[in-house]
């Protein structure tokens, strides 16, 4: 049986899958479900940030380095431990693109990160408002939220 070409069927599908994905990017970004441990641990020092914008190899990483965590002795109990690990890999970012970690494990020098903010000039990021790649505040206003939608994007000057 010879089936006919309908476009609609692929822009539908196309649809779809974008919604979807949009969906899942909203849900996985955010910080819903975030244990009390990663409250009061990770969120006293810098803004909480969502397990989605890093891959499990990342969070791994991070996590087993707490002892000199970009600086500072950011260890925590074994239980606390063990809870925000287990809750920021079952959340992680999943695909190829994520898979492999920066060398330093910072997020703002993943290749995601690099890819999705490659319009911002390296002045920018050195503007007194801004400081660094990693006051994603600075122009994301919902970060601490998990939130950091595109069209809600504002640079300082």
């Amino acid at each position: 049986m010879k089936t006919a070409y309908l476009p609609w069927r692929s822009a539908g599908a196309a649809l779809a899958l974008a919604l979807c994905a949009s969906a899942t990017w909203a849900q996985a970004g955010g910080l819903k479900g975030a244990p009390a441990a990663f409250t009061a641990e990770c969120t006293s020092c810098h803004i909480g940030y969502a397990p989605a914008l890093a891959g499990e190899a990342s969070w791994r990483g991070i996590m087993a380095g707490l002892d000199k965590h970009f600086g500072v002795d950011a260890s925590m109990d074994e239980k606390a431990h063990q809870t925000i690990t287990a809750w920021l890999v079952a959340h992680a970012a999943k695909g190829s693109r994520y898979a492999k970690p920066s060398a330093d494990f910072r997020i703002s020098t993943s290749a995601w990160f690099v890819r999705q903010h490659d319009e911002v000039g390296s002045k920018v990021w050195k503007r007194a408002s801004i400081k660094s790649a990693a006051n994603c505040g600075a122009c994301h206003s919902g970060a601490a939220r998990g939130d950091f939608d595109e069209d809600r994007v504002k640079i300082p000057q």
